[in-house]
């Protein structure tokens, strides 16, 4: 089948294509890297997209942003470029459509969960009047080389003395590796089932600081000093990261991770059709690390 992947050469777009290249099928890559011409910025009309939908049998959609900025709007990115491109598919007659979202946006109230909920929502209504058979896929945090969550996550492991928020501290998620869940995606585009919205999560819940400590281990270091980030500092170091757009740290992520991002392990394991890689075994996937990913 020809898939196209919108997003494809980004942190889980790589892995997606990777995945369905194994499986023996033929990506096209479409993002800012590959296509200067597609700006996902700017392609907010059905027109834009019809030309990049010829030939294809299914579509993923795995661009994404943390941060909003003036030259790429969460609004354009998550949301009218989105919904533009399911409403291309369903004129160009492609039904099958996996949409990436995030565990946590139908109820979270930052940019991020309300963008990618707009997106979201557009999809579904489409699925209930039979012009497409798409999915919408929420993991939880997504574990990998090149991710802005695994860049913190690693850095605050490598800290003799971790300082967090105990709101982010005592916060869970089910850290997902990056290349279980290309593997699920990429089957999910070759396939009509599941439909509507999958929830993904990895194999155990764990804490956020807890997953620090764990990966602090996997490192080869010993214990660091534990301690409770005040709130106002919390907030302050967040706005300082908010003006150092290379930083993973921000507002938004402050307030992401403030809330539990948590489901049914079963499902992943169960569409993978294997064990997904543990929490205890994130750090061996990176690459030069052990298993690759």
């Amino acid at each position: 089948m020809r898939i196209l992947i919108c997003g494809g050469t980004g942190f889980l777009g790589r892995h997606i294509v990777n995945a369905l290249i194994h499986a023996g099928h033929d990506p096209v890559v479409r993002s800012r890297h590959s296509d200067p011409a597609l700006d996902f910025a700017q392609a907010t009309t059905v027109e834009a997209w019809l030309p990049h939908l010829q030939n294809v049998d299914a579509v993923v959609n795995a661009v994404g942003a943390l941060r909003d900025t003036p030259a790429r709007p969460l609004d354009m990115l998550h949301t009218a470029a989105p919904m533009a491109l399911f409403d291309a598919c369903a004129q160009a007659g492609i039904r099958r459509v996996v949409q990436v979202s995030a565990l946590g946006v139908h109820e979270g109230d930052t940019r991020y969960a309300s963008t990618k909920r707009a997106a979201d929502a557009h999809l579904l209504a489409l699925n209930a009047t039979g012009r497409l058979h798409g999915v919408v896929v929420r993991p939880s945090v997504i574990f990998g080389a090149g991710g802005a969550s695994t860049e913190l996550f690693l850095a605050l492991a490598r800290l003799p003395v971790l300082l967090l928020p105990q709101a982010v501290r005592d916060s869970f998620i089910q850290p997902v590796a990056v290349r279980d869940l290309a593997d699920v995606l990429a089957r999910m585009a070759v396939h009509d089932a599941p439909a509507g919205i999958v929830n993904l999560g990895g194999p155990e819940p764990v804490a956020l600081g807890s997953l620090i400590a764990s990966l602090r281990t996997q490192m080869g270091l010993g214990p660091a000093m534990v301690g409770s980030l005040p709130q106002w500092a919390s907030v302050a170091s967040a706005k300082i990261g908010d003006r150092i757009s290379i930083l993973p740290w921000c507002s938004e992520t402050l307030a992401l991770l403030q809330h539990s991002s948590v489901t049914d392990p079963q499902t992943l394991a169960d569409l993978l059709d294997r064990a997904p890689v543990p929490p205890q075994r994130l750090y061996a996937t990176l690459p030069g690390k052990g298993r690759k990913s």
